[in-house]
């Protein structure tokens, strides 16, 4: 990725994309799909404002020539409209596509031929969300044209909201998480740890059940609980310490399935609250493709979805259990669910739906 000046914005756009995600940050839905999407348009991905810095306007990123990715140096979401306005050189695009609804002031300023509200999760319930979130969710959900979940219980709860609603939920690219990962890539930090390994990867914030995780670990003293990512609204100092808990922090998207591939076990330890209601975790699916016995709590879509091939589990006992009792016959399913999804196809299907709309 190159850095953007200022007048490199002033291009022609077909899409504009509002997320509250950096483009940099953990590799995700909005990143598989984007990238998918700009094979059709031109798109400029405009994340949260960073803020003023030493009197720049502009900052952003070059993805491809297709992705453009533009980081606001102004203070306040509620500029964001007036802002665009002035540094767009058109006013009317084809594809609004909104990942939150707090970038909803927009639409005061910019037309759109169809405007597309993705939704990924419920973030009126994150820690720190604005109390208006709500009702400006309600306003964006108003001027929708068509309404994208990330999972089953998200689209329950949006569909007597909304006329028109598809679930979509978390796919997988599953060349790039094929078993056997690159060893040859492999790095120290993992290489050292004894095995066998319980593995984890993706954002450590609130959702993560750390009781759980350190109750798990005392009670499997012989076994390494790896945990791979960055430590997001929580304190480092919240995270549970024992001799057989490692944390390697953030990995890159490319790095991912070398380090999957080290692991005996992985897992997904969240907590069952609010926050965790409406998830349908991305990394589910990629931890299939590398064939891996999966732990994980009793996340609703993952019930529903998956428990006749991923060992469910309360606390530490069910914990222990799966590790030494895991389900036998589970790559079977496995290949029967990843034949049936790809990023490839959902971003299709999407395409298709925003073509006889817009």
């Amino acid at each position: 990725m190159k850095l953007l000046k200022n007048t490199d914005f002033h291009s022609h756009y077909d899409m504009i994309v509002f997320c509250h995600l950096r483009w940099d940050f953990v590799y995700q839905r909005p990143q598989h799909l984007i990238s998918r999407m700009s094979e059709d348009f031109k798109i400029l991905v405009v994340e949260e404002p960073i803020g003023k810095r030493d009197h720049s306007e502009l900052q952003g990123l070059e993805v491809s020539e297709s992705i453009h990715v533009l980081q606001p140096t102004i203070d306040h979401i509620q500029e964001l409209g007036s802002f665009l306005k002035k540094i767009l050189k058109a006013q009317v695009f084809q594809v609004g596509w909104f990942y939150s609804a707090a970038f909803i002031d927009v639409l005061n300023y910019l037309d759109f031929g169809a405007i597309v509200y993705d939704c990924m999760d419920e973030l009126s319930l994150f820690k720190g969300a604005s109390h208006q979130l709500i009702e400006q969710e309600q306003s964006l959900l108003a001027a929708a044209d068509v309404v994208y979940t990330g999972g089953k219980s998200l689209y329950e709860a949006k569909r007597e909201k909304h006329h028109n609603v598809h679930c979509f939920p978390s796919s997988v690219d599953q060349d790039h998480f094929e078993r056997n990962g690159k060893k040859d890539e492999l790095l120290l930090d993992i290489q050292s740890i004894p095995k066998p390994i319980v593995g984890y990867y993706g954002v450590i914030d609130e959702r993560i059940d750390l009781d759980l995780l350190e109750m798990s670990a005392l009670k499997m003293p012989e076994v390494s609980f790896v945990m791979i990512g960055p430590i997001c609204k929580i304190e480092e100092e919240d995270l549970p310490k024992a001799k057989n808990i490692f944390y390697l922090g953030m990995k890159t998207y490319e790095q991912l399935p070398t380090y999957l591939n080290e692991f005996d076990f992985a897992m997904m330890p969240f907590a069952l609250n609010d926050l965790t209601k409406f998830i349908s975790p991305t990394k589910t699916l990629e931890y299939m493709c590398a064939g891996k016995p999966i732990i994980s709590t009793k996340i609703k879509d993952v019930v529903r979805d998956y428990s006749d091939c991923i060992n469910l589990i309360e606390d530490e006992n069910d914990f222990y259990k799966a590790v030494n009792e895991p389900k036998s016959g589970y790559e079977q399913h496995y290949d029967q669910i990843l034949k049936q999804t790809s990023w490839d196809i959902t971003a299709s299907k999407m395409s298709q739906i925003i073509k006889v709309i817009a």
